[in-house]
């Protein structure tokens, strides 16, 4: 494995092997693995758990990192193609990365999406034109709309608890302040149709995803045996619901407008994940989210705190599931 930017980019086989490792190293730990190895982290936005976890793993494998948060104690980076810098930043990546993977022995981006052109973030344009520069193994901690980190460990996550391949999962948009990308909920509702489940994306009117999105997810459905459907009928999909997964998502229909964006989801403060979602039609659902998470605004204190919930094992997973990346990529 040279690369780690999509889950896609593997056969559900293949998938099924990186978690085994996982779990092999997680029972068995490998401290002298990676000895010697170099992981540079670049973080062009926040993160807790990714970082933290990046540092801790390759740690335990016995190698080292460093990290660069652009503009934060080094210079800040342009990353737009044929942009005249004139501005703040003071170096290209085109000059900046390259020299960050010759320190390395694997480099991880995490750069999120612009929010301003849908077609520009959907074809993962300024990703790409990092990861051309790169010539060291390379993680996508983030990008404009995948997350194969997360989805890697929340697959584990279902895999930990016996959650049958079949099981119904159920994506739900979430409630909350401002506009979030939607990385991770393509990436999930990739992640849940390539392992074979029932999928359900449930949105209010104006979030749907992109039908790039959803087409991609269709297509690793085919291939497993799961389903990929869309409803605005909480019930309906709620309805035997083995997983639910909240994740906040900005309005495709309003990409871009903020204003817009405000505007629409002014009248969707019911969309926060309660107790009474589930009630007798899905007893034993258990619930999900990538965090970080607005209590309350998001999901209520009743949920993420009551048995239902495993967003603290889900977190937990980043760090034995990149530890397998890591392994796989350097070992």
């Amino acid at each position: 494995m040279k690369r780690f930017l999509d889950l896609a980019d593997f056969s559900r086989e293949e998938i099924i092997d990186l978690l085994a490792l996982a779990r092999r190293l997680e029972q068995h730990p490998e401290p002298r693995a990676l000895a010697g190895k170099i992981l540079g982290l670049v973080f062009f936005n926040p993160s807790l758990r990714t970082l933290a976890s990046f540092q801790v793993g390759m740690t335990k494998l016995g190698g080292s990192s460093f990290v660069i948060t652009p503009g934060q104690g080094t210079w800040q980076l342009e990353s737009r193609v044929g942009a005249i810098m004139n501005g703040a930043a003071a170096e290209h990546v085109r000059e900046g990365l390259p020299v960050l993977a010759s320190y390395a022995d694997a480099l991880g981006i995490r750069a999120f999406a612009e929010g301003k052109d849908l077609r520009h973030d959907l074809a993962e344009t300024n990703f790409k034109a990092m990861a051309s520069v790169v010539d060291k193994p390379l993680i996508n901690l983030e990008s404009a709309v995948n997350h194969p980190c997360q989805a890697l460990a929340d697959w584990k996550t279902l895999d930990d608890i016996g959650m049958p391949q079949r099981a119904k999962f159920v994506l739900s948009w979430a409630n909350h302040p401002r506009v979030t990308p939607i990385a991770v909920p393509a990436a999930t509702v990739h992640m849940a149709a390539q392992r074979g489940m029932e999928v359900v994306v449930l949105r209010p009117e104006g979030y749907a995803l992109p039908p790039e999105i959803m087409d991609k997810a269709r297509a690793a459905a085919a291939a497993s045996g799961g389903s990929v459907r869309e409803t605005q009928d909480r019930a309906d999909a709620l309805t035997g619901a083995h997983v639910l997964y909240a994740k906040e998502w900005g309005s495709t229909t309003h990409y871009g407008d903020s204003a817009g964006d405000a505007a629409l989801r002014a009248n969707l403060t019911d969309w926060c994940v309660r107790e009474d979602w589930f009630g007798p039609a899905a007893p034993d659902c258990k619930f999900m989210h990538c965090l970080p998470v607005r209590r309350n605004v998001a999901v209520a204190d009743e949920v993420l705190d009551g048995p239902r919930s495993i967003v603290l094992r889900e977190a937990h997973n980043r760090l034995t599931a990149q530890m397998a990346v890591l392994h796989r990529l350097l070992a």
